[in-house]
């Protein structure tokens, strides 16, 4: 058990959820209330949201000093949210939670109490997960993708309510390029992960913000801004149909000189030139799209843009 008196640090990322973030807050104003022994803050960040959420943001701030505000000039994405979250936050405890009121916050000290020596991090697992099919899919792919790229321990469930000492968040902070990948981030910094069970509530408002492109698009961040095993399995297709080229064409050879009489396959031949020109420009296309990051990172692209702030320092 960690020890006492400690600042816990809640950071929410906030998109289309003006009418359900005050209640988050709420529930976590009653949850620390029960735990007088821990001080704690809240910052949340809006992440250029459609609604009118950063009104209720701002005024939750203006209402009470220990809730931080942060508004970006434009949608970075959630990671994006997270980082400019943990830059603002000063807790030796970190929580990260959604701002739909599906997290349930007031099982978040079962994360809490298990931090130790052997535990940096903790991440909620869900029994039930209150969610689309669609969704539940992508998770479920999420994850097998993660522990094959990223190194994420196997038969964890990395959600996106988790706790974790302050020093992972400082070490992932100093990741300063664009394109966060939250998982990557915490997988490279350490293996002291678990799991623990928690209850998974319906969406209180609105529906999820990750459409499937958007999805998509957050896995090809993570696996080619953490991973260059894409580009060694491309190695390992190209060596592959390599040899079966060459087992195919020594088999061609054979059968003209065993049947001379035998027709030259012309739709066999078309076949295998599309597949492995199918296949030459999916590999040329995930070698752009690793260059098409290291030129953008060159270029120093911004992780995201601050447009306005509410209890933050300059210096924070």
């Amino acid at each position: 058990m960690i020890d006492k008196r400690q600042l816990i640090s809640f950071v929410i990322p906030c998109y289309n959820s003006m009418n359900s973030i005050s209640s988050v807050v709420d529930e976590i104003d009653a949850t620390m209330n029960l735990h007088e022994e821990y001080d704690y803050e809240i910052i949340l960040v809006n992440d250029s949201s459609p609604d009118d959420v950063w009104s209720v943001i701002k005024r939750l701030a203006e209402e009470k000093n220990y809730i931080k505000a942060i508004s970006f000039s434009k949608n970075f994405g959630q990671h994006s949210a997270l980082m400019a979250g943990y830059r603002a936050c000063t807790g030796d405890i970190i929580v990260s939670a959604d701002d739909d009121g599906q997290t349930p916050i007031d099982q978040v000290f079962k994360m809490i109490d298990l931090l130790s020596e052997d535990v940096d991090v903790v991440y909620a697992r869900y029994a039930t997960i209150k969610q689309s099919l669609g969704r539940r899919m992508g998770t479920w792919f999420n994850g097998k993708m993660n522990e094959i790229l990223l190194g994420k321990p196997k038969g964890l469930f990395a959600s996106s309510y988790y706790v974790m000492k302050r020093f992972v968040a400082l070490d992932m902070i100093k990741y300063d390029n664009p394109y966060p990948y939250i998982g990557g981030l915490v997988f490279r910094t350490t293996k002291k992960i678990i799991n623990v069970d928690v209850d998974h509530r319906e969406r209180e408002d609105g529906k999820s913000g990750y459409s499937l492109s958007k999805l998509i698009k957050l896995w090809m961040n993570g696996f080619t801004a953490f991973s260059v095993v894409p580009l060694r399995f491309s190695s390992l297709i190209g060596v592959i149909c390599a040899i079966i080229g060459f087992i195919f064409g020594i088999v061609t050879i054979i059968r003209k000189l065993v049947v001379p009489d035998i027709s030259v396959g012309w739709s066999s031949t078309v076949a295998i030139m599309l597949f492995i020109g199918g296949l030459i420009m999916l590999m040329l296309g995930m070698i752009g799209e690793y260059i098409g990051r290291i030129y953008i990172s060159i270029n120093n692209s911004p992780q995201y843009v601050v447009r306005e702030t509410v209890n933050i320092d300059d210096d924070e």
